[in-house]
């Protein structure tokens, strides 16, 4: 017999360290690209950003049944005065969803239409243009980011790519693996039992961990403890996939363990034994270039190392984040004791009882496995204590439906292409932070900030009085607390119009042309405010732009509205006439930049956002998207 005692015994911290260190030894470890349908991609990690091939809408359509009108057709119309006009020529019937026709801009809702004739109809009431009309890109603009590298597909996602006419797009290939269980005495499911039998079905669950987390996997044939037959199909099956995983035999004490010794032969073994309960006998090594994970046989054990040593490394192949447990603290309802020198990993089910959680520990074991699949999370003793008390409070990790979301950098204010760019750049380095960013508009963003309703928010905000931007405002928002801003960068804002300017728009002024049509931004955007203080010093009231109140979002969409014909020009920054191939015309330049609480800029998620920002990477893809000035990004100044 060749035996191989454990070398050492490293705490969990320290063997996933070595670990990482050993796999990424050589360089980036995500595996290559593959083109694959969209329809086929749920689940699959993205090897690449998905933008928006076509706006959706890609026309103006009907939002109700009624009929298509021209707005200016209807001006006139009283409930006591109705107005008649003439079908086909005036009015068209349309279902929801048919193309607004040609030289038509609004729908009237069937319900407050009256047919008088086959060719007549009579209205009650003026409509505004694009009433009921969805107007192209409402749903999704052409260009825009749908989702960012690094992201697994939902179902949703896969509907909003196929919406946005994308049909193909890159995922990283599936990491393939070979497990190996082994063990003279295991058999397969269904064949007849003996005295001193196991069943063999730990491959079985940690083939669908592996389907879980987006690899592939095949099953080897159960392999009988023979040191030259373990031997030769380890080094065979590490030249056929991107990791094996071998079960059983991982202590090295039993005479016939003998896989420690194997890998002792063939490679590296970077880790052999970690100090927690369930699960101390693994095994970590490298042979071929390729990683060996040797579970233990107790299905416990199996599954626990699993998720601290398979899982990484399945998302350090797919260049996806780590998913993190959800947690929250429960009530111990009974003591639990723990030997010294372990850290200790205890099941629980957990209830609510009125305003708080309660934790009941539940049957423990290495081999308690239908224990474990009844349990909804589980806890840990630090390996310096004895334990925990009755009604103590502990932090548990949910096994079960996730409840929240950890992770999200909330930023709510202004729009910028700037965010999604921070957003992809941040999991094109493996972060697990996900950036979430709501458009409201810079004044609501930072009215929100001061409700403590978000992390940071986009700001540009012109203090017509100062000419300076953004300072007087978040005093004003957010009182009493300390913020710090940070610049994005510095933009160029102009009027976005048709390829050529047809209609020869040279300034703000222009916009008093009672033939142009104008798309404005909500209230309260920063891009409004300059509106209306570049109309102020030509001395254009702001009633005389004609579609002054009609009101988009963010850039994008503005736009889109030029670039579809639902106005002629809109204000704007240059990236987003860029992506829309827009003409532009300068107006100003602002300073773009996230307002965050100061007190937490220390926080880990905080710091890594701002690396991000301060990153070479991050600046030179944004100068990259037009009209953006980085000399000052990543400045911080305090409000």
């Amino acid at each position: 017999m060749r035996s191989h005692q454990f070398r050492e015994t490293l705490t969990i911290e320290e063997a996933s360290r070595r670990w990482e260190e050993a796999v990424k030894r050589g360089g980036d470890i995500r595996l290559p690209e593959a083109m694959i349908p969209v329809e086929q991609a749920c689940g699959r990690v993205t090897a690449r950003p998905v933008f928006a091939g076509v706006s959706s809408p890609h026309y103006h359509a009907a939002a109700m049944d009624g009929i298509a009108v021209a707005a200016a057709t209807t001006y006139g119309a009283l409930e006591t005065q109705p107005r008649e006009l003439r079908l086909e020529e005036e009015a068209v019937f349309v279902n929801t969803g048919d193309p607004i026709p040609e030289h038509f801009d609004s729908v009237i809702k069937i319900e407050d239409v009256r047919q008088l004739d086959e060719e007549t109809v009579e209205i009650y009431a003026p409509v505004a243009p694009w009433n009921y009309v969805r107007i192209v890109g409402e749903n999704v603009v052409a260009t825009e980011m749908i989702v960012s590298q690094g992201q697994r597909l939902r179902p949703v996602d896969v509907g909003a790519i196929l919406s946005a006419g994308v049909t193909e797009i890159s995922v990283r290939q599936k990491p393939k693996a070979i497990i190996i269980p082994t063990g003279s005495e295991v058999i397969e499911p269904g064949e007849p039992l003996q005295p001193g039998s196991v069943i063999e079905f730990n491959s079985r669950v940690v083939g669908s961990m592996l389907e879980e987390l987006g690899a592939t996997f095949d099953r080897h044939s159960i392999l009988p403890d023979t040191y030259d037959g373990i031997r030769d199909t380890i080094m065979k099956c590490s030249d056929e996939c991107d990791l094996v995983i071998v079960l059983a035999g991982a202590s090295g004490t039993g005479s016939r363990d003998f896989v420690p010794s194997v890998l002792n032969e063939l490679g590296e073994v970077i880790a052999h034994g970690v100090a927690y309960r369930p699960g101390k006998p693994v095994l970590l090594g490298i042979v071929n270039g390729r990683p060996v994970i040797n579970l233990p046989g107790y299905p416990v054990s199996a599954i626990t190392n699993f998720d601290l040593f398979v899982k990484p490394l399945i998302c350090w192949m797919l260049g996806c984040p780590l998913p993190q447990p959800q947690r929250l603290k429960a009530k111990l309802t009974r003591k639990v004791t723990s030997p010294m020198g372990l850290e200790d990993f205890v099941h629980v089910r957990l209830g609510r009882v009125g305003d708080e959680y309660v934790a009941s520990p539940g049957r423990s074991g290495a081999s308690a496995i239908v224990a474990m699949s009844q349990t909804d999370g589980m806890f840990r003793i630090p390996a310096l204590s004895e334990g925990v008390m009755e009604n103590e409070e502990v932090q548990v990790e949910l096994l079960r439906e996730q409840i929240e979301i950890d992770n999200t950098v909330l930023i709510v204010g202004s729009h910028d292409m700037s965010l999604d760019l921070l957003a992809n750049v941040l999991r094109g380095r493996g972060s697990d932070i996900r950036i979430s960013s709501s458009h409201v508009g810079s004044y609501s963003g930072l009215a929100a900030l001061g409700r403590g309703e978000c992390h940071a928010s986009g700001t540009h905000l012109l203090d017509t009085e100062t000419g300076e931007y953004n300072l007087r405002f978040v005093r004003e928002l957010v009182p009493n607390q300390s913020v710090t801003l940070v610049t994005v960068s510095y933009r160029e804002q102009g009027l976005m119009v048709a390829p050529g300017n047809p209609k020869g728009i040279q300034s703000i002024a222009d916009l008093a042309r009672e033939e142009l049509r104008y798309m404005n931004r909500q209230r309260g955007a920063g891009t409004r405010i300059l509106l209306d203080y570049e109309l102020k010093k030509v001395n254009i009231p702001p009633r005389q732009v004609v579609g002054y109140n009609r009101e988009v979002y963010t850039h994008l969409a503005a736009a889109s509205a030029v670039a579809s014909n639902a106005a002629d020009a809109a204000l704007g920054i240059r990236a987003a006439a860029t992506a829309m191939h827009l003409d532009f015309i300068p107006v100003a330049q602002e300073r773009y930049e996230l307002a965050v609480l100061t007190e937490i800029l220390t926080e880990p998620r905080t710091q890594e956002v701002l690396e991000v920002i301060n990153s070479e990477e991050f600046k030179e893809s944004l100068a990259a998207m037009g009209g953006y000035d980085v000399a000052e990004t990543g400045e911080q100044r305090v409000a």
